[in-house]
């Protein structure tokens, strides 16, 4: 795999009802929420990397450590963007920030690990398996 330090992508959207806290369930306020947030700066991070990963390889996160702490409303465009960081073996670590069309609005870091689809998938079933018998 040809990942390097510095690669990077980013999220753009235009805030609207269904990223809102009240909308998702983490809070009633009308603004973005912080797990829409979560998810765009994973979403960022993906696309960062997705396209240096080998046929059958795919990132899973793993640790996510984020502020956020500006508020924006509805209908207000946000960025969220991922820099690759570190990559150390199977580990690859990401700096996060978003902004909004006034100000920042966050940033963290966020790790993730490369694995193999098809194992990750067989462990998977192996977890259901114990589940059901």
């Amino acid at each position: 795999m040809n990942l390097k330090i510095g690669l990077s992508s980013s999220v753009d959207i235009k805030v609207s009802q269904e990223h809102t806290a009240s909308h998702v369930g983490s809070g009633v306020i009308m603004v973005l929420a912080t797990p829409v947030l979560v998810n765009f700066f994973e979403t960022a991070a993906l696309g960062a990397v997705e396209a240096y990963l080998e046929e059958g390889y795919q990132t899973v996160g793993t640790r996510l450590h984020i502020s956020h702490f500006k508020a924006t409303p509805v209908g207000m465009r946000v960025r969220a963007k991922a820099d690759l960081l570190e990559v150390v073996d199977r580990r690859l670590v990401f700096h996060l920030s978003a902004e909004d069309e006034v100000e920042k609005i966050g940033e963290g870091i966020h790790e993730r690990i490369i694995v193999n689809v098809h194992r990750f998938d067989e462990r998977v079933q192996e977890k259901v398996r114990r589940i059901i018998k």
